[in-house]
């Protein structure tokens, strides 16, 4: 009898010390999903001396931005949100693309892509807003899923891909500036691997550095949960960006071809 109870009471220490470890691997595990969403863990920290260049991509989240105070931060370039879709126009973009020009950045606007508007109308609301300027980075296409749209509910490819195709074209020809392309991995794969290789990549991975299968990238945004000084919006972290490539080869990157 006494045997029985020892060994039913070691079976109980031991399913006790069990339930604390997973507990325990429960509540790190917990604290450490935490840490990471407030971008107290960062998964990507780019190599400076690979990746010099450094840069960010802002929009009306980031509220007021104080441009020579976020340009002193050891940044480059900057890329600021134009329009969306056929009619849809930041609020912030006037006064961001303006004054972010009265800094030593580079400076380039992008458009959000939607999958619900024709490359036409698309075409004209980025170019009746974005004005070329000396130094501007080549114009970004940002292709991303939205709304009712994800990998496994998805855009016609070939719609898509020909839509996509005639914007990149129209803006081609407005600026005289081969656009990039702004992808997620997902966004990549379905629609812009194997189809648009004449154009540079802007490429989204929040954990892992781009490779060769993501061709022609130049830009990598590796994390949304940057904090700088300057801005005082909505959205207390901003994107962080890098270039492919060393501080002489930026500055002569992207200037009009034709």
């Amino acid at each position: 009898m006494k045997k029985a109870k020892k060994a039913k009471s070691k079976k109980t220490r031991k399913t006790l010390i069990i339930c604390a470890v997973v507990i325990a691997a429960a509540v790190l595990l917990g604290i450490l999903a935490i840490m990471f969403k407030n971008g107290d863990i960062k998964i990507n920290t780019p190599s400076k001396k690979k990746y010099p260049v450094r840069g960010v991509d802002v929009s009306r989240y980031q509220g007021d931005i104080n441009w020579p105070e976020l340009a002193a931060q050891d940044i480059s370039f900057a890329y600021i949100k134009a329009t969306e879709g056929s009619t849809h126009v930041d609020p912030k973009f006037t006064h961001n693309y303006m004054h972010a020009q009265k800094t030593q950045l580079r400076v380039g606007a992008y458009h959000f892509f939607s999958f619900d508007s024709g490359a036409e109308s698309q075409a004209a609301n980025f170019t009746g807003q974005v004005m070329p300027y000396e130094r501007m980075l080549p114009p970004a296409v940002d292709i991303e899923y939205y709304g009712k749209y994800s990998n496994s509910s998805h855009p016609d490819v070939s719609t898509v891909k020909a839509e996509l195709g005639r914007l990149l074209e129209l803006l081609y020809d407005h600026y005289g500036i081969r656009p990039v392309i702004y992808a997620t991995q997902a966004t990549y794969k379905t629609y812009i691997r194997g189809n648009f290789d004449d154009y540079d990549i802007w490429i989204r991975d929040k954990y892992f550095t781009p490779g060769d299968n993501i061709v022609n990238w130049h830009f990598w945004q590796y994390s949304d949960k940057g904090v700088l000084k300057g801005y005082s919006g909505v959205e207390k972290y901003i994107d962080l960006d890098v270039f492919r490539g060393t501080a002489e080869e930026f500055e002569q990157y992207g200037f009009p071809e034709k």
